[in-house]
């Protein structure tokens, strides 16, 4: 009873600022994507002056969310055109209100900015912004019900935030709580490794791992992170003993060391020879049990995707 419960949406999360007669999206990270969301910035434009928004750019078709992928197409482009519009339609989701006619609601509680968000996005009604929906739970089971159901929503999982809780900037813990679905896993074999950067320039820490397709171990994904500092200095020293072949700074190894890698996700892609890439691939573990026979094959990995 303490907390509000939202839907984790998997877009790029963005503030809508209206100042003046000028309307700007900034990213997360402080770019502005203005250029790759025209018709979400033209709309915004009847918003009044000293308007906030916090939210999520979502690719939207119809009534659920076209997948992260599809977003990419718009991501970091100066214009669109009328094909893409078409191709992937956008939407604005909304979750807090940050400012009305120019006053700053970050010190008020989140049921009273909830309250506000609602209140202007009815009356605004606009076909791209929309109020992210609260997920009704009377109890954690009952929440933990709902999480099972994101994937298929096309969704991350669940967002917990307090009622009582004010706006706070950066990263502080205790007011917000991602609760994601459990991530997807697959064995693999490590097939190339490359020197990594700074502290770590003289160890190869940087790796390419493969499935199995036909009898082919096929790259699938490149993985940075997840093993110990001791696992990595004995990962470097098999790669130093076992380099069969090397193509500028990239070593081919002997495909013996399987590990699990964890992901988000998993989208086609035109540019990869699997047709396919994963999404936040890392490491997971070492799986020193089992033999490169054992990792898995391009075929389960489609199957994760829903593909024959």
């Amino acid at each position: 009873a303490d907390f509000q419960a939202e839907w984790k949406w998997d877009g790029i999360r963005a503030q809508a600022v209206r100042r003046g007669e000028e309307t700007v999206l900034w990213s997360r990270g402080g770019d502005l994507v203005n250029g790759g969301f025209p018709e979400i910035v033209e709309e915004l434009g009847e918003l009044h002056a000293g308007t906030v928004i916090d939210g999520e750019l979502l690719a939207w078709d119809g009534d659920r969310p076209m997948g992260f992928h599809q977003l990419q197409r718009r991501i970091q482009r100066k214009s669109v055109g009328k094909k893409l519009r078409e191709e992937v339609p956008v939407r604005l989701m909304a979750y807090d209100r940050l400012e009305e006619a120019g006053e700053d609601l970050r010190p008020l509680p989140t049921a009273e900015r909830r309250r506000r968000l609602e209140t202007l996005v009815r009356r605004a009604s606009l076909p791209r912004l929309a109020v992210a929906d609260v997920v009704e739970g009377s109890s954690w089971e009952a929440l933990a019900d709902a999480r099972a159901t994101a994937r298929e929503r096309g969704v991350e999982g669940l967002m917990l935030k307090r009622l009582d809780a004010p706006y706070r900037a950066g990263r502080p813990r205790g007011d917000w709580w991602k609760w994601k679905v459990d991530p997807f896993t697959l064995d693999v074999v490590l097939v190339y490794a490359q020197r990594g950067h700074g502290r770590r320039a003289s160890l190869y820490t940087d790796y390419t791992l493969a499935v199995w397709n036909d009898g082919e171990l096929v790259p699938v994904a490149k993985a940075y992170s997840g093993l110990t500092d001791k696992e990595i200095r004995r990962v470097d020293a098999f790669v130093r003993r076992h380099i069969i072949d090397r193509f500028g700074p990239v070593r081919v190894v002997e495909p013996e060391l399987v590990f699990e890698i964890a992901f988000e996700g998993i989208q086609p892609s035109t540019r990869h020879k699997a047709g396919l890439s994963l999404r936040f691939p890392r490491i997971a573990r070492w799986r020193e049990d089992k033999a490169p026979a054992d990792a898995d094959t391009l075929e389960s990995v489609r199957a994760l995707m829903g593909e024959p």
